[in-house]
């Protein structure tokens, strides 16, 4: 074994003389030359005892006290990889969505265009209008998230999640947060009009610290229109995970920069759903128009009944027409449901959003506008009444 004094005295001598590192290079480490004192070279360095990671940074009795072992490197901050931007919708696919189309016929346009010119309707919808914009534009002292769910697939999940993001982005001023927690290939970018995704939700769990500002989190979202930005769940991989640690993470941090947040969860019972379900202020439950849909939706309210009257109190049951004709009573289902303590919409048949492309509120049918404000409004409002 050496001899402990001879060895602290090397690392003394090391500490107390031998040339630092300087991120300006050798050069300017030199000495200026003085008046008449001809200039110099580099002087050779002496013999390096640390590796560069391991060497002490200040001459101090805790520097030689406990060193590094020699020869041992050091463990460094984990190096983030940065993800190659994948296209939503591969090229050879390019050609294969239609020219999109307004979600009413020209026909049906024309008729509610002259009832509203002959009768007094077209005040009683300002009134209406006005009265929805008030209430969307609240100001939040914390951000609020809603949770968008469903019992199965093909419910309308995405398309609700996005009518609700793009919504809430037209009529706040803050930035509106949409994400992607289902990583089975959801459709939600797709539905918003993301043309390229990076970055997805379990990355940002590992990257978001809390010294970033709002212009650093956006450098890993998707920008869209009316300030809102896309948080996506995967790359359109099969095989993405998203483990509840990670959404959790990710939703606690980003939750500050954001006033309103709209989560696209897994169908139920998901793990991350749950998770996604619980920790939110407000929940929608989609449910397409059909009699086993409605029978599976109403199964789990009666199931929710049993848990703190806050869930159901603050849930919303929006059932999607996916045919222009129904066949069930509407109404009657609505009331059904309505019997275990929750609301419910009806989100009418539009040409535009049965065409599953990118929605434009432009080509939209009047009654989904309607719809869509009047259900933001309304989840808003439940989201305000818990912290």
């Amino acid at each position: 074994m050496p001899n402990r004094d001879n060895w602290q005295g090397d690392v003394l001598r090391d500490l107390r003389g031998g040339a630092q590192p300087s991120a300006q290079g050798p050069e300017a480490q030199q000495p200026v030359p003085g008046p008449g004192v001809p200039a110099q070279g580099p002087d050779p360095a002496p013999p390096q005892r640390f590796p560069p990671h391991a060497a002490p940074q200040q001459a101090g009795a805790a520097s030689y006290r406990n060193p590094a072992p020699r020869g041992l490197p050091q463990p460094s901050a984990p190096v983030v990889r940065t993800p190659d931007s994948r296209p939503v919708v591969d090229a050879k696919l390019a050609g294969v969505a239609r020219k999109p189309r307004h979600g009413e016929t020209f026909a049906a346009r024309t008729v509610r265009a002259i009832r509203r010119t002959v009768s007094s309707s077209a005040a009683r919808e300002v009134a209406e209008a006005t009265r929805t914009a008030e209430l969307l534009q609240q100001p939040v002292t914390t951000g609020r998230q809603i949770a968008v769910t469903s019992i199965r697939g093909g419910a309308g999940k995405s398309t609700v999640a996005a009518l609700l993001g793009t919504t809430y982005a037209h009529y706040r001023q803050d930035p509106v947060l949409l994400v992607e927690a289902d990583p089975a290939l959801g459709s939600l970018p797709i539905r918003l009009g993301a043309e390229t995704l990076r970055w997805t939700t379990g990355d940002v769990a590992d990257i978001i610290e809390p010294h970033m500002s709002l212009l650093d989190i956006t450098g890993y979202l998707v920008q869209l229109r009316d300030n809102a930005w896309l948080l996506p769940g995967s790359q359109g991989q099969i095989g993405a995970m998203l483990d509840t640690r990670s959404y959790e993470r990710a939703m606690v941090a980003l939750r500050r920069y954001f006033g309103v947040t709209v989560v696209d969860c897994e169908t139920l019972p998901a793990e991350v759903a749950r998770v996604a379900l619980t920790a939110s202020q407000a929940r929608v439950l989609t449910t397409p128009a059909t009699l086993d849909g409605i029978a599976s939706t109403y199964a789990v309210l009666q199931w929710m009944q049993g848990l703190p009257p806050h869930v159901i109190g603050g849930t919303v049951v929006v059932l999607v027409e996916q045919a222009p004709r129904p066949g069930i009573d509407l109404a009657e289902a609505a009331r059904t449901l309505q019997a275990t303590g929750t609301s419910v919409h009806v989100l009418p048949y539009d040409r535009h959003l049965a065409a599953d492309g990118p929605i434009r509120t432009e080509l939209l049918a009047h009654s989904t506008r309607q719809t869509a404000a009047r259900l933001a409004a309304e989840v808003f409002q439940f989201s305000q009444k818990r912290r």
